[in-house]
This record gives C-alpha cells, structure tokens and sequence, in this order.
C-alpha cells in the first residue's frame, strides 16, 4: 500500500490483478481497511494543536462516501465498523463525487472518501481530510501512518482483525449500541438522507466558488449576468461521465440552472465503459460526443445538405460546446471544445486546461480589485498569486505577470499545492486558483479538491462575460474582438510545448529504489554532459547555464547545489539561454506518490517539438545512465 498525503492506495481487487474489475477484496484488504479507519479516528480524537491533554468531548462525525469502483462497498464496510466501534458517528453518503464530499464535509469533523481517483479498475484507496474540505497535509498524514503501521504490528493476523470488525454487527440480538450505530448508518432512508443533503452543500457551495462571493446579493447579480449572456450566445456542456460518481452530482442541475444546455453519455454510476484516466486516449469518446452534438445542431437548424458538421459550421453559427469527462470520483475533468475555426472537436492537453482557468479565474480576481480601487469602496487590495506543482508549464509565469500576479511551485500532490496556497494566503497574497497544471487539475478557492465543474465554469465565465478578457488581451496588446471563440482564447495563450503526463516517453522504470542516491547519481551523469555538450544540444538550442529547482511538500529551493536533496519530491533544471534572465525550458524528475512509477517531462517555450523531444530524450538517457551505478 502506498501510503502518500494524496491517498492510500493499493490493488484491492482479491486477485491482485488491477484490471480485475472484481467487488470482493479479501481478508488481509478488509483488515487493512479497518485498521486503516481505526487509526484516522485515534489520531482524530488525540489531535489537539495548543499541546495540552484533549479533553473529552462528543462523538467525531465522520462523513464517509466511495466512487464507484467494485470494491468501494466492501471497503466501506469495513471503515463504517471500525468508526461504529470506535464510537464516531459515521454520515454515510455511499456514492459521491470527491468535491461532493469534501463540501459537504465543512459542516462535520472530517472524511474518509474511498477511492483511487484515476487508477486503473482493481484500485481503490483512502484519503482523510477534516472539516476544511481538503486532505490532510503531509505532517498530519504521516502522524496517522504512524498509528496505522503500529496497528499493524499489533493486529495478530487478517482473521483477527475481521473477528474484531464483525463484532459491529455480530451482536445486533444482543442490542449492543455499536452495532446499532453501524447499522444505522448503512441503511438505504440514512444514506438517502445524507446524499440528499451533500449535494445540495455541494451545490450551495459551487455557487460560492464560481461567482466568487458569499454575499447572496452578489451571488445573484452575478448568476443573472451570466444567463443573460449565456441566453444570448448558446452553450452546450456535453459529459461523458463515464461511470464515475458524477453520474449522481449536481452537474445537470447546475449547468441547466445557469441558462447551459447539458447533455451526458456513459451515466449509469458504476458503468464503467473505457479506461478512467481523462487524458487524451480516453477523452475521444468526448470528443465523439461533442461532434455527434454538434452535427445534430446543424441538422436542426435546417442544414441537412451540408456533408459534414465542418460544412454545417459554415452554413450557421455553431454555439458554444463544450465537454469534459472526469476520472472515477470526479475530481478532475480535462476538457475537449468544438473548434468553430476546425469544424471539429479538439482535445486540449492538461497544461492547456489549467492555463485557461488561471487566465479566467485570475482575470476576475483583478476585475474584483479593480472595483476596490473605486473610491467609494476603497479598500486594501491584497497581491495576487497562483499556486501550483513543479512541473506545470512555464506558461502560467507569463499569464501571472499580465495581472501583476506572483507564482509559487510546490512538490508534485494535490496536498502539497493546497497547503501552498494556505501558506500564501496567511502570507497577505489573494490565491483564487491554484492546481496542477501537469495533469490539468483546477482548484478555485475557497474549494480545497479539483472540480471539472469549476473548470468548465472558468471556461463558461470567460466566454460569456467580456470584461475579465478585455483585461487580458489589453494586458498582452492584443486586439479585443466581440465575437471571440475559446478558439481565439487558446490563440492569444503563450506559446509553449510540453511532454503530456500521461505519454509512453513520460513514464520510465527505475531499479534505483532510493531516488536520493538516484538523483545524486543522476548529477554526477549531467554536469558531465553539461560541460562536455556530449548530445550537442546545448550549442544546436543556444543553451549557455542551468539552475536546479528543488521541490519537497510546501517548499521550492531554486540554485540547489545538490540533487539529492530532493530525496522523493521534485528535482527540475532550467535552461537558460544567452543573455536572459528568464528559462527558456527545463526538464524534470519525480517517482509518483501513488504509482510505482517514476516520472519525468520537458516544457519548451514556443511551439518547438523537436527541441521538446531532444531535451527528454537526453534526461532519459542520463537517468539510465545514472540507474545504472552502483
């Protein structure tokens, strides 16, 4: 088990296999499942930041929910007994979406959601999280792994542990209240209850974040705004869920609501009908979809001559569509549009999904300060920034600087940049968008999770309402038209080429096990072919330095002298090139938290495959070079 802030996860399927698309997970995982659940509730009871014994105090409520892989229900089980036992009381949702839980769970203690996110079928894990609707961060994380393995050591066999576990509903004829608690809380009128309540947090919730106000006043001027210019020029959101948990979200509600037209394929919850991870391989189905959409239109629209939905798009005005389709608990949702310029659909990359949301949701924030700035609402205008993983493309620097905005990287992990941006904002900084633009995950404050429906939300407001864009193309001198298109937005993003996450080339095996030794190796291997040129990139790409950028959790170390020093968080270098003060590209390194992979990319600035493919190329060749000492 693979034991990260970001999640526990393992292959629970009882086979082992992970494609195995199996419900029962077997002995030794229900114990660890208990256990697991067990020592989040120790820690949860003894947590107590002055220092001083607890005190005792009430039953922890603990909302717990799952996705919708197999073996989510057999997992639960076995977590809803170790709380039942424990004598929490457990808020039961069964099936939901990530933000779904994570919203909800503001108004309780904390949440345990079951899930692997985009991991292949036979996965599934834990993440913990407290009352602010986010994960635990690294520090408190490794608190509970502590208890965790202690438990382990002291648990006496999977069968033991399960004798332990049964006794929550063993003893219903005796009338203990423990069982009763578990019961209670799996039954179908409780979880109905619970569910119902969830999404309509959640919904409240997402109206906060997407107008950017608590203020009901606000909240309305600003809906009323954007469905009287989503009235005007038509929207279409088409979903391929895929199965997930957003087959039982708020996604229909809440685009119909704001004047959107929504349409969804593949949403039967549990329905699982291609692979999970929303990258371009899978989001063709989208794609599909969004064309499929698109041509029904123009047969509507009396175009029924035309021989393809690209001639349909030159008969009339095609609207606005735009798809997404999110992993298993429907935390991320990468994006796919219907190109007006293309006459078809197109699959954005994830550094493009998350460059389109910075640019919307930071646009905003500078109108909001703007508006401070009038002297009859003068007040003090915090600065602005964005906080995101190492490995997101450079683009976000050049887009932060048209709205005077400063970015701060952290390691690789949802934890890691959420706590980033908390750190910042204690700091003095307004932080209204942060993620990972390597995956193309947005998180838009005060959210603490990725949410497809915020990104597709950034997308919506920057089309529909213009004076967020004005900002950005006057801040680039570039020419303001009304009638611009998402494909106009993409234009007018800096230009650059980056290695996708999910690509064969980005994934390497490393046999190193220790990554402080491997990339201390990995060291001695570069500053050689650094001063030798031996790949004759350097004089072919006017490449003349380097500095090292060190990530671990919370921090970035940039001109680190020594690569070992990452140890399991991020190691990148950054080229720089005759007299310039700023990187024109950089590679970058990191074993995955959550796979037994190590990964590894290149951005480029300006489109250049070539320069993008040499680069990686390189680093692929030194980290085998650098695998290989012993």
């Amino acid at each position: 088990m693979i034991l990260s802030a970001s999640g526990w996860r393992k292959v629970f399927a009882e086979s082992g296999i992970e494609s195995d698309a199996t419900a029962k997970i077997g002995s030794e995982n229900k114990a660890l499942s208990f256990l697991a659940a067990q020592a989040f509730l120790e820690w949860l009871e003894a947590r107590n930041e002055t220092g001083r014994k607890p005190k005792a105090s009430a039953a922890k409520k603990i909302v717990v929910a799952t996705d919708t892989r197999p073996t989510g229900k057999e997992v639960a089980e076995y977590v809803l007994k170790a709380l039942a036992l424990g004598k929490a009381k457990a808020v039961y949702l069964g099936v939901a979406a990530a933000p779904e839980i994570m919203a909800f769970a503001r108004g309780y203690d904390a949440f345990i959601y079951i899930s692997a996110s985009h991991n292949p079928i036979g996965h599934n894990g834990i993440k913990f999280g407290l009352d602010d609707g986010g994960v635990l961060n690294a520090a408190q994380n490794l608190e509970v792994r502590a208890i965790f393995e202690r438990k382990l050591k002291e648990a006496g066999g999977a069968e033991e542990v399960i004798k332990r576990a049964n006794a929550a509903d063993s003893a219903v004829k005796a009338g203990k209240a423990k069982s009763a608690a578990f019961l209670k809380a799996v039954s179908k009128e409780k979880v109905a209850a619970n569910k119902k309540a969830a999404l309509a947090a959640y919904e409240k919730f997402s109206r906060l974040v997407s107008s950017g106000s608590e203020k009901a006043a606000a909240q309305k001027k600003f809906f009323d705004s954007l469905k009287a210019a989503l009235m005007k020029s038509k929207t279409i959101v088409c979903a391929d869920f895929n199965g997930s948990a957003r087959c039982l979200c708020i996604d229909k509600k809440f685009f119909s609501s704001i004047g959107a037209s929504f349409k969804a394929i593949n949403d039967k919850a549990g329905k699982i009908v291609h692979e999970i991870i929303p990258e371009p391989e899978n989001l063709v189905h989208a794609a599909r979809f969004v064309e499929e959409t698109a041509a029904q239109i123009a047969e509507s629209e009396n175009c029924r001559k035309a021989k393809s939905a690209a001639a349909a798009s030159k008969a009339f005005k095609t609207p606005t569509i735009i798809g997404y389709m999110p992993d298993c608990d429907g935390d991320r949702g990468n994006i796919v549009y219907y190109s007006h310029k293309e006459g078809k659909a197109k699959i954005l990359k994830a550094q493009e999904v998350f460059a389109l949301s910075v640019l919307s949701e930071l646009s905003f924030a500078a109108l909001r300060q703007k508006a401070l700035n009038k002297p009859s609402t003068a007040g003090k205008k915090a600065r602005l920034a964005v906080a995101v993983n190492c490995p997101t493309s450079m683009r976000i620097e050049e887009i932060a600087a048209a709205f005077g905005a400063k970015v701060f990287r952290a390691e690789v992990g949802e934890a890691n940049v959420v706590n980033l941006a908390r750190e910042k904002r204690d700091a003095g900084f307004e932080v209204p968008i942060l993620g990972e633009g390597s995956n193309g995950g947005t998180i838009t404050y005060p959210a603490s999770v990725r949410d497809p429906l915020n990104t597709v939300m950034a997308l919506i407001k920057l089309l529909a309402l213009k004076d967020a864009y004005k900002l950005w193309t006057s801040a680039r001198g570039i020419p303001f038209k009304s009638g611009y298109t998402l494909d106009d937005i993409l234009d007018s993003l800096p230009k650059y080429t980056t290695t996708g996450v999910s690509e064969k080339r980005a994934i390497l095996k490393i046999k190193t096990s220790d990554h402080a030794v491997l990339k201390k190796n990995f060291q001695k291997v570069f500053e050689d072919s650094f001063k030798k040129d031996s790949e004759g990139l350097l004089k072919k790409y006017g490449i003349v330095s380097w500095k090292a950028s060190l990530t671990n959790g919370t921090k970035e170390k940039l001109g680190a002298k020594d690569f070992s020093k990452s140890e399991k968080g991020g190691l990148k270098i950054l080229f720089y090139e005759k007299n310039s003060k700023k990187p024109s590209s950089f590679i970058w390194m990191r074993g995955s938290g959550t796979e037994p992979v190590f990964r590894i990319m290149c951005d480029v600035k300006g489109n250049d495959t070539k320069k993008e493919k040499d680069l990686l190329a390189w680093e692929t060749k030194m980290l085998a070079q650098a695998d290989k000492i012993r």
